[in-house]
C-alpha cells in the first residue's frame, strides 16, 4: 500500500524508555551542515527501515527541538514527524509526554427521566459494600417516600452462606409483606446485625412473616438447590429470586444501582445518591433540593463513616 503509515508500534517501548535519557540531553547547537547530514541520514533509515518496499519518504525539513532533532515526513500524502536523538543512534516515531496525565475516555451515563423513577437496588444481605449502600440510599428513601418506586433486590447467588440466604428470604417477604416497614428494619439491621432484635423494633408480624419466607422457598427452591452443589453454577449457592432482572441488567455482584432500568456507578453517600436518583425524574420534586451528608457510610455492620470506595462483593 502507497500511503502506509510509518510504524509505531514496535519502537513504542523504545521511546518510552530511551526518551527520558534523550529528551533531556544538553547538546550544542547544530550547524546547517549537521543538520542535513542528520536529514539525509534519517530519509535513508526511513526508507531502507521503516515503510513497503516502493513506497518514497521524503524528510522535507529538521529542526532542533527539546534537546532531540524532529524531522517532518512525507509519505505518499501524508504528513509526519519523528524524532532522532542528537547522537543520530536512535529512531523515535512520536514523541510521549510525561508532564501531562493522559486520563480513560468515559462516556457518562444518561439516566431516562420519568415521573416516578424507578430504583432497584441489588445486594446481598451480608456483603459489607451492600450494607453500605443501604445505609447511604435510606436517608434518601425518607425523604422522597412514594415519589419513587423503590424495590430492594438480590443476587442471584450467595456469597455469604446460610445466613444470607435465610437473611435475603427474610429481607424479600419484609418488603413484600409490610412494604412500609422495610427502612425500619433495615436501618436497625445494617447497624446491629441483629435480625431477632430489628424483627421486634419494626413490629413486623413474625407469623405471616414465617409463612411467606416458607412459600417464597419452596417457590424458587432456594433451600434444595444450596444443598445441592449440583445446582451451583459457580462457587456459591444460587438465589433466584431476582434471576431475571440480575440477568437482564447484568448484575454481577453487591450492590448495584439501577435508576429507570439503567445502570448507575454511584457514590455511596446520601447526598450524592440522592443527586443520582433525582435525575431521573422529568420534573424534580422540592426534596431533591435538600442537603443530606455527604459523608460515605461504613461498610459492614455499625454506625459511623467510612472511606469512598467501588467495592463490592463479586464472584
Amino acid at each position: 500500500m502507497q500511503d502506509k503509515k510509518i510504524i509505531i508500534v514496535s519502537l513504542a517501548l523504545v521511546a518510552i524508555i530511551a526518551g527520558a535519557y534523550f529528551f533531556t540531553t544538553k547538546m550544542g547547537s547544530a550547524s546547517a551542515g549537521q543538520l542535513e547530514a542528520m536529514r539525509v541520514k534519517a530519509e535513508k533509515f526511513i526508507n531502507e527501515k521503516m515503510v513497503e518496499a516502493g513506497t518514497n519518504a521524503t524528510v522535507k525539513s529538521i529542526v532542533e527541538e527539546g534537546g532531540m532533532y524532529k524531522v517532518f515526513v512525507s509519505i505518499g500524502s501524508q504528513e509526519l514527524s519523528a524524532y532522532i536523538s542528537k547522537d543520530g543512534k536512535n529512531f523515535f516515531p512520536q514523541a510521549v509526554s510525561m508532564e501531562e496525565e493522559v486520563l480513560p475516555s468515559v462516556e457518562p451515563v444518561v439516566v431516562p427521566k420519568t415521573d416516578k423513577p424507578s430504583v432497584e437496588l441489588f445486594v446481598m444481605s451480608y456483603c459489607p459494600y451492600g450494607l453500605q449502600a443501604e445505609k447511604g440510599i435510606l436517608p434518601v428513601l425518607d425523604i422522597l417516600g412514594s415519589k419513587i418506586d423503590f424495590q430492594l433486590k438480590f443476587v442471584d447467588y450467595a456469597m455469604h452462606g446460610d445466613k444470607e440466604i435465610a437473611e435475603n428470604l427474610q429481607q424479600y417477604c419484609i418488603q413484600k409483606n409490610t412494604p412500609s416497614k422495610l427502612e425500619a428494619y433495615l436501618e436497625c439491621f445494617n447497624a446491629q446485625g441483629d435480625a431477632k432484635a430489628c424483627l421486634a423494633s419494626a413490629k413486623i408480624d413474625s407469623s405471616s412473616l414465617t409463612s411467606c419466607i416458607s412459600q417464597t422457598d419452596s417457590q424458587f427452591k432456594i433451600t434444595a438447590k444450596a444443598a445441592d452443589k449440583n445446582q451451583w453454577e459457580a462457587s456459591y449457592p444460587p438465589f433466584d429470586i431476582n434471576k431475571e432482572d440480575v440477568v437482564k441488567y447484568g448484575v454481577q455482584g453487591s450492590p448495584v444501582l439501577v435508576i429507570n432500568g439503567t445502570t448507575v456507578k454511584s457514590s455511596r453517600d446520601p447526598q450524592s445518591l440522592l443527586s443520582s436518583i433525582c435525575s431521573g425524574f422529568n420534573n424534580q420534586p422540592s426534596e431533591c433540593q435538600q442537603a443530606l451528608s455527604g459523608d460515605t457510610p461504613v461498610a459492614g455492620f455499625g454506625d459511623g463513616t467510612g472511606a469512598s470506595t467501588s467495592s463490592s462483593c463479586a464472584n
